[in-house]
């Protein structure tokens, strides 16, 4: 305990690192998809259509962030969350991780 703040002071500080702990630890989670130099433009949109459940419009935008930046981050959530969505898209034969 920092003996310059007092007891309240010190835990309040303590439940607020928690909180930043649980939140990043929660929902701080991205499936990205990566480019593979295999996979036609429209392929990769209609997958993503399919199995992350994006508007048409943003599967294109990301198609071509993917194309031209090597990768794009799809949907943002917990590790459970998206797991089923990056097994999809591997089985679709794209290439997809949890970072």
């Amino acid at each position: 305990m920092d003996f310059r703040m007092g007891e309240k002071e010190y835990i309040q500080k303590s439940k607020q690192s928690e909180e930043l702990l649980e939140q990043k630890t929660g929902d701080d989670r991205h499936l990205i998809l990566h480019n593979d130099d295999v996979h036609t433009f429209d392929y990769v949109i209609e997958s993503l259509v399919k199995v992350c459940e994006l508007e048409p419009i943003q599967a294109e935008q990301c198609t071509y962030l993917v194309h031209y930046k090597g990768k794009c981050d799809v949907k943002k959530g917990d590790f459970d969350f998206l797991h089923p969505y990056k097994n999809a898209l591997i089985e679709r034969g794209l290439e997809a991780t949890i970072d």
